[in-house]
């Protein structure tokens, strides 16, 4: 047996060994090293000796660490709250108001926090009990900060797209540029179909009492922080002042500060922060050297190579490949995580998405948004999940709260496709400097 079907068979092999629950380092990292026994004899092995140092050793990774820990140091703050509470007394009077403040205030906290989850949870636990006092209907109200967990990795900084530079070797400056015009697209496409919503049945969120014009000025001063992070990290990328892994630094020192002299943060906080932070970050370290075993052995296959044979072969246009790619990958999110379908999809699809042509900035911004979506589809749905269990609401009420928000997000995700410079253009100007 050759090298190609010894390596589709452990490529299977491991797509099974995630669904069933084995961790992802576990279930590439043993696939890989039986697939490069079997495969080529075991002459390659000093590749896995040679991989972490080669990983960690590099800068690339550098920038991860550092926009995690500020996310959990930003989870130990109030910050969530000052964000939602003033973009609530601006949003208040329009139709829906209370659940577009909801969505706008994941997009101000995805610009320093770049994860889904913590996202969500840190405006979810200010925004429902508040949505809840007012009779918001539970399910839309919830199906619309599921939906908006989406900006989360999408608006930079993002540690989806982070993993995604190291795996294909992209900028993560681009990258992290790349997101700003998406993201603020999905938020006015989420927040238009919240208030269409509203507006032909206004029991869905009912308008809260407005606040006078000296209250809505008076909460600016609460939005300070998110600002001078945004200009602090992406100013400065963009502005090629400093690079990402100095951005991060410079995010971790400011959100101390601030957090430190502002919001009550002690050593305590601190401490839980740097735990939390160094446990994913080993978690995702060991992901990434497994990933990077895994495509050595896709590399030394020819599968890439292969694969991009065929699709020419067969005649679709390149932009039907795209297509098929992101059906792929929705589909992949009825059944494994979306960190888990980056590690195993991008070995295969970075090298064909290359070959074909196009940008892989732009690849970047479609994959992560395919990954998030797969975080609220079922089954698997691991931030539906974590919505229905810490807000008590059974899975099929969200379930059917997030249905039409889904509608938006595959329309959104379409648009991205089919427009490719909503993605490259601020990118591109970033390179015409």
């Amino acid at each position: 047996m050759d090298i190609l079907a010894i390596s589709i068979i452990f490529i299977s092999l491991s797509v099974f060994l995630i669904i069933i629950g084995i961790p992802i380092a576990y279930a590439l990292g043993f696939c890989a090293l039986f697939g490069i026994l079997f495969g080529s004899g075991g002459a390659p092995l000093t590749k896995l000796g040679l991989t972490p140092f080669s990983v960690f050793h590099g800068l690339n990774w550098l920038p991860l660490p550092m926009f995690i820990l500020m996310a959990f140091i930003i989870s130990e703050t109030d910050i969530g709250r000052d964000i939602f509470s003033t973009a609530n007394k601006w949003l208040s009077r329009i139709p829906g108001g209370l659940v577009v403040a909801c969505i706008w205030a994941e997009a101000a906290m995805a610009a320093t926090m770049g994860v889904s989850g913590t996202t969500i949870l840190t405006v979810g636990t200010v925004a429902v009990p508040e949505m809840e006092k007012l009779g918001c209907d539970k399910k839309f109200s919830l199906g619309a900060l599921l939906s908006g967990g989406v900006l989360g990795p999408l608006i930079p900084p993002s540690i989806p797209l982070i993993v995604y530079a190291i795996l294909s070797q992209q900028s993560i400056g681009k990258l992290f540029i790349a997101g700003i015009i998406p993201g603020i697209l999905l938020a006015i496409m989420l927040s238009a179909y919240t208030m269409m919503a509203c507006l032909r049945n206004p029991a869905l969120a009912p308008r809260p009492s407005g606040a006078i014009w000296k209250e809505r000025l008076v909460s600016l001063r609460k939005v300070w922080p998110v600002i001078i992070v945004i200009l602090g990290v992406l100013g400065g990328i963009y502005l090629g002042v400093v690079t990402a892994t100095e951005a991060g630094a410079a995010g971790v020192l400011i959100i101390l500060l601030i957090a430190f002299v502002f919001y009550r943060f002690r050593l305590a906080n601190l401490g839980r922060a740097m735990s939390e932070a160094a446990t994913l970050t080993g978690m995702v370290g060991l992901m990434i050297i497994a990933t990077t075993i895994f495509s050595f052995v896709v590399g030394v296959s020819g599968l890439a190579q292969r694969l991009s044979s065929i699709i020419v072969a067969s005649g679709l246009s390149p932009m039907m490949v795209i297509i098929s790619i992101s059906i792929v990958l929705l589909l992949l999110g009825c059944i494994m995580d979306g960190l888990a379908i980056l590690m195993v999809t991008m070995p295969l699809f970075i090298p064909l998405v290359i070959n074909l042509g196009f940008d892989p900035v732009w690849f970047g911004i479609i994959v992560t948004v395919n990954i998030e979506i797969a975080l609220i589809t079922p089954p698997v749905a691991l931030n539906l999940f974590l919505v229905s269990g810490t807000f008590r609401v059974p899975a099929t009420d969200v379930i059917r709260g997030v249905a039409p928000f889904l509608v938006v997000l595959i329309i959104f995700l379409g648009l991205l496709i089919a427009f490719p410079q909503i993605s490259l253009w601020l990118p591109n100007m970033m390179s015409g400097r």
